[in-house]
C-alpha cells in the first residue's frame, strides 16, 4: 500500500528577502528529501505592517510572534526566520530546530547614488563622510557603535524592506545607510555595497547583530519527524556560533533593539603539538550615545550546543559585572520613563 505523500507547511514573512530565504531553505531540504512537498504560507507581521514606530518601542517578537501562533496552532510546520529577528526565549512548545549555513554576517555601508554620480566626490568609506552627514539605520546597535567611532555623523531612523531602504537612501536626504550584507547579497544588490564593517575596520569597527546572516528554522518541540527532516539543512559550525551569540543576549536580557554587538569566527590553535579548532567570540555593549562601552572576547574549543551556550553565558556574565548590565539597565529605565512621559503628554 502506497504511503500518503508528506507535505510540510512552511511559514514565512511576505517580504522579498524572506521569500528568497525560504526558497533557499526549501531547495536544501528538497534535495535531501525529494519525496516531500513544501507549501509556503507567507504573511505580513506587525513589524512589516508598522513601518513608522521606532523598533525599540515595538517590543520583542514584532517579526515572529504571529508566525509562531500559526506554528503552535499547527497551521504551519516550520517557520523560516532571519535568526537575528528571533527572540532568545521562544513560546512554550517551540524550539530552534536548525540553523543553516551563514551568509556574510557583517554590516555594510551603502552610499546614496548622488554621491556615486558626482565626479571625484564618491565616498569609499564611512570615515570619508563630512561632519553633519546623515546616516540611516533603524538599529540602535549600529547607531550606538558608530556614534562611538564617528561622533560627527547624524543618525536618522530608516525603516522598511531592503528595496524601500535603498530607495529612501537615494531619495530622502540620506548620505548613506547601514544595512546587513546578507540581505543585499541574497537579493543580488551586492553592487551597492561600498564598505564592509567589522571589528577590524580602519577608523572604527562595528560588531554585527546576534544571529545576523543566519537562518533559523523554528519547529514544534514534539514534532520529531520534522525535526529529523530539518537536519539536512543544518550547518553545525554556524549553529554552534549562533547558540553562543544567542546565549550572550539571553544572559544580558537584550533584544534586537538593544545595543549588543557580537562577532564569532572559527580559529585554529595548537595545543601540545595538536591543532584544534576553536570558537572565538567577541562582544560589545554600548550606551545609546556611544560614550560608554564594555567589551570582551573569549576563545574556546566548542563541540556541543551546551558548551556554546555556556561559553556565551560566562562571557556575558563577566561583561555584566564590568558595567554592561548597568548600561542596559540605564537604557531600559530611560525607555520606561520616556513612555510614561509620552502617555502623559497624549492625555
Amino acid at each position: 500500500m502506497a504511503t500518503e505523500p508528506l507535505t510540510i507547511k512552511v511559514g514565512t514573512r511576505r517580504s522579498a528577502l524572506a521569500l528568497r530565504q525560504t526558497e533557499l531553505v526549501i531547495a536544501a531540504l528538497q534535495q535531501a528529501h525529494p519525496h516531500v512537498s513544501f507549501e509556503v504560507h507567507a504573511m505580513a507581521t506587525m513589524g512589516d505592517r508598522d513601518t513608522t514606530t521606532p523598533l525599540p518601542e515595538m517590543g520583542k517578537g514584532v517579526w515572529t510572534s504571529e508566525l509562531e501562533a500559526k506554528l503552535v496552532s499547527r497551521q504551519v510546520d516550520i517557520i523560516v526566520h532571519s535568526l537575528k529577528d528571533m527572540p532568545t526565549s521562544l513560546p512554550p512548545g517551540c524550539v530552534l530546530g536548525c540553523v543553516t549555513a551563514r551568509e556574510d554576517p557583517r554590516d555594510v555601508v551603502v552610499f546614496a547614488r548622488r554621491h556615486e554620480q558626482q565626479e571625484g566626490r564618491r565616498y569609499k568609506q564611512l570615515r570619508d563622510l563630512p561632519a553633519g552627514a546623515v546616516v540611516g539605520t533603524s538599529s540602535v546597535r549600529r547607531a550606538a557603535q558608530l556614534k562611538r567611532r564617528y561622533p560627527g555623523l547624524v543618525f536618522r531612523d530608516v525603516r522598511g524592506n531592503i528595496e524601500t531602504r535603498l530607495r529612501k537612501c537615494d531619495e530622502d536626504g540620506f548620505d548613506a545607510i547601514i544595512i546587513a550584507a546578507a540581505g543585499l547579497l541574497r537579493l543580488d544588490y551586492g553592487k551597492r555595497i561600498a564598505q564592509y564593517l567589522d571589528s577590524s575596520t580602519e577608523g572604527g569597527g562595528l560588531l554585527h547583530a546576534v544571529g545576523q546572516g543566519a537562518l533559523g528554522l523554528e519547529v514544534r518541540e514534539a514534532d520529531e519527524r520534522t525535526k529529523e527532516l530539518l537536519k539536512a539543512a543544518e550547518d553545525t559550525p554556524t549553529m554552534l556560533a549562533c547558540f553562543a551569540e544567542r546565549s550572550v543576549m539571553r544572559t544580558l536580557e537584550g533584544g534586537c533593539s538593544v545595543p549588543i554587538g557580537v562577532e564569532t569566527s572559527w580559529v585554529e590553535e595548537e595545543e601540545a603539538g595538536e591543532k584544534k579548532k576553536k570558537l572565538h567570540l567577541r562582544v560589545v555593549v554600548v550606551s545609546l550615545d556611544g560614550k560608554q562601552a564594555v567589551e570582551g572576547e573569549r576563545t574556546q574549543e566548542i563541540t556541543s550546543l551546551a558548551q556554546a551556550e555556556a561559553m556565551g553565558k560566562e562571557l556575558a556574565q563577566k561583561l555584566a559585572g564590568e558595567g554592561a548590565q548597568q548600561i542596559l539597565d540605564d537604557i531600559n529605565k530611560g525607555r520606561v520613563s520616556g513612555a510614561a512621559l509620552k502617555v502623559s503628554d497624549d492625555a
